[in-house]
């Protein structure tokens, strides 16, 4: 389920979980001063985040290199462009983030990633979360299909593609952050 909230916000709701995008302004206030002030303005207990190096690197540079510049460059569309505080609602905290890397393009594709905080994995959470938010997305006509890539070796992501529907197709080499291998998923929508 989904509502809009005070000047066309948008959140989602799951049996759980509530998904709200972070518009530039919320994005700029986490930037500039720090997430719990972030946090804070959505009404939120600070979370905290307990996750990996690497994971603190890929959400900085998605930030400030793709977040900020994308919600500035389309804030009438912003939704496809941010993150999506995944929040534990009977906790009122951040439990991770979820979003697109942009409106579907000229072949009705877009990309999906997500990260749970380490202290609420293994919950279901996350697959609740790419649920919601596919949901969401299928009300978009031009949306044909959503592809995702995970560590090769990172199962419980994986798995989380698995329920959701996601099909592997193939495997590469990328350079998130660091050089790495992946698999690649795909999940049709029409």
């Amino acid at each position: 389920m989904w509502q809009i909230v005070g000047n066309a916000m948008i959140e989602i709701y799951s049996e759980r979980l509530k998904l709200i995008p972070l518009d530039n302004d919320l994005l700029t206030l986490w930037f500039i001063q720090s997430r719990e002030k972030m946090e804070r303005q959505l009404g939120l207990n600070p979370s905290n985040w307990q996750i990996e190096d690497f994971f603190k690197a890929e959400t900085l540079d998605a930030l400030v290199n793709f977040w900020l510049p994308m919600t500035a460059e389309n804030p009438d569309n912003f939704f496809w462009y941010t993150n999506w505080e995944i929040v534990l609602v009977a906790e009122n905290i951040s439990i991770g983030g979820i979003g697109f890397a942009g409106f579907p393009d000229q072949d009705g594709v877009t990309m999906v990633g997500y990260f749970i905080d380490g202290k609420h994995r293994e919950k279901g959470y996350a697959t609740e979360a790419i649920n919601c938010l596919i949901d969401w997305a299928s009300l978009e006509p031009s949306l044909k299909t959503i592809i995702a890539d995970t560590p090769f070796f990172n199962l419980p992501s994986q798995n989380v593609l698995k329920k959701a529907g996601f099909r592997e197709f193939g495997i590469a080499e990328v350079h998130h952050i660091e050089k790495m291998q992946v698999k690649n998923w795909k999940l049709k929508v029409r």
